[in-house]
């Protein structure tokens, strides 16, 4: 199954966070998984960083390097997925969030959130 991580199960997970639960960190490690990021997830991250914000203190020019050397695929942003935002529900407010839920959508793969909101969208979401 293809996975598209959301920016903080992202960041969770390359810092080994008590935050994933057991069965979420079973779900990353199964070999029949694939692993995706976002590039808009690495564009939230760098924006974050960048106003200083103690919860998005990462390098991310390293986290890219080191998702790309433990195998994790790169979503890139296409036109395809800033058009699937027009037909999304106005749920969430957070643009990254959206523009995640869209690439969901349009690839058909599916996204894990820890976000409630994130996770009332229709679609292949799942929360952990």
């Amino acid at each position: 199954m293809k996975l598209l991580l959301d920016t903080q199960i992202l960041l969770w997970s390359i810092s080994e966070s008590r935050r994933l639960s057991g069965p979420t960190r079973e779900l990353l490690a199964r070999k029949e998984n694939e692993l995706v990021f976002s590039v808009a997830s690495l564009w939230e991250v760098a924006l974050k960083t960048a106003q200083g914000r103690s919860d998005f203190r990462v390098d991310v020019s390293v986290m890219r390097r080191n998702l790309v050397e433990n195998g994790y695929e790169e979503l890139p942003v296409t036109s395809a997925h800033v058009a699937g935002l027009a037909g999304l529900p106005a749920i969430h407010k957070d643009p990254f969030d959206r523009m995640l839920v869209a690439q969901a959508l349009v690839e058909g793969i599916t996204l894990l959130t820890s976000d409630a909101t994130v996770a009332r969208y229709p679609g292949p979401i799942r929360r952990v």
